[in-house]
């Protein structure tokens, strides 16, 4: 924003003074670019406030700020120079809708596919999940940053084109290349680069279905263990980061599953886990869990196909307690998209403001977030709208004073 007066007149004499010594012209600047780095108002993101120190007073940033959270939301630094003009002219509430539709178009609109998909679907952990290489001799580094870039970029399609949320769950298509697609199980040649694929394309070479969040890899990675899959991680995941149900954490005397017990020999996970679980206190948790996460047991630890475990074929039948029940990935997402949607876009959308705002989410934030799917829904739930609802909010737009310290 622009320098006041009052601080530029400051550092000029701070300039005068060094100047003194005689020095340089580069010795003499450092003591006013030294006042300028140390300053409060460039090591944050500081944000002018008419009575900071009254809770109850609630008020509209100013431009300048409105810039800086806008940019820093969707690209993740600073403000352009377009944004900055806006706000210099008092005019970038009014142009809202239009610089964000180019803020997406643009190339750094990939800082946030990046930063927020690695914290809402925590793509970050893709770095340190180190599948089993007995188990799993084709894991490399090039494939794991295929299935990071199937995701990010699967991702970031959804918002550029404005398609609705629910094809997170519900979309009949992906985005390979031939390291991906070798993986999935398809053959041909496909390219280094991503290109769309049909869920078609699947079912014609009668290979793994693919399609939707819950069928990548990435996601099939980092939700299981280095040997073997986890329906437990799995179905915690989906509790956590698409319905926004988290379970509760486990007792601190419950054991972990020990996949070398004489007990566990000749079983498949799931007739481990049924024993394991089968404890009340353990039973009230798991039931969401493991029922959620068996309909992705088709799966392998590293996301790809099979039918068997153990030697016996798998049964990714899923109830829960409600007495509702699915089969396999795809009627699992079409379940979440169908009968849990609201639930989804909820959780989406918490997510979503969260990381827009740099804070946890309080009480006072329900009717936002409230008025943000009720915009969603009259806009079909798509992606790029439910972000202009988010960022033309009342928590994005103002912001309260804050209690004085003791």
């Amino acid at each position: 924003k622009p320098l006041p007066p009052a601080e530029a007149k400051r550092l000029l004499k701070l300039y005068d003074f060094a100047a003194k010594d005689n020095g340089s012209f580069w010795d003499t600047i450092g003591l006013p670019l030294k006042a300028v780095l140390v300053s409060p108002n460039f090591l944050f993101r500081a944000e002018s406030q008419p009575r900071a120190d009254d809770p109850k007073t609630v008020h509209l940033i100013d431009e300048f700020s409105l810039a800086s959270r806008l940019s820093f939301f969707l690209w993740s630094t600073l403000p352009d120079e377009r944004l900055l003009e806006l706000a210099e002219q008092n005019l970038l509430r009014k142009n809202l809708a239009s610089e964000v539709q180019r803020m997406i178009g643009d190339s750094k609109i990939k800082e946030f596919v990046k930063n927020f998909a690695g914290q809402w679907l925590q793509l970050r952990d893709l770095d340190l999940v180190n599948p089993d290489q007995k188990r799993f001799p084709g894991f490399s580094d090039k494939l794991r940053n295929a299935m990071r870039a199937e995701t990010e970029t699967f991702f970031h399609q959804l918002l550029k084109e404005n398609r609705p949320v629910t094809e997170f769950l519900d979309a009949d298509y992906t985005y390979l290349n031939d390291v991906l697609a070798h993986h999935y199980g398809l053959e041909g040649t496909y390219g280094k680069e991503l290109r769309r694929v049909s869920k078609l394309d699947f079912v014609l070479e009668d290979v793994s279905p693919r399609g939707g969040l819950l069928t990548q890899a990435s996601i099939l990675t980092i939700t299981s263990n280095p040997t073997r899959t986890s329906p437990v991680k799995r179905g915690k995941w989906i509790l956590d980061n698409i319905l926004g149900t988290p379970a509760k954490d486990p007792p601190p005397d419950v054991p972990e599953l020990n996949d070398n017990s004489p007990q566990s020999v000749g079983k498949t996970l799931r007739e481990q886990l049924s024993a394991h679980s089968s404890k009340p206190i353990c039973a009230s948790c798991h039931v969401s869990m493991d029922a959620i996460g068996f309909a992705l047991e088709n799966y392998d630890a590293v996301g790809r196909w099979r039918e068997t475990d153990a030697g016996k074929p798998i049964d990714a039948n899923g109830k829960l307690a409600t007495g509702e029940s699915f089969t396999g990935a795809s009627e699992l997402q079409a379940f979440i998209s169908d009968k849990r949607r609201e639930g989804f876009v909820r959780c989406l959308v918490e997510k979503l403001l969260v990381y827009a705002l740099g804070r946890g989410l309080d009480y006072y934030d329900r009717p936002a977030v409230a008025k943000v799917i009720s915009q969603s829904r009259q806009d079909g739930f798509s992606f790029a709208d439910m972000m202009l609802s988010i960022i033309q909010s009342d928590p994005f737009q103002k912001r309260r004073g804050e209690s004085p310290p003791n």
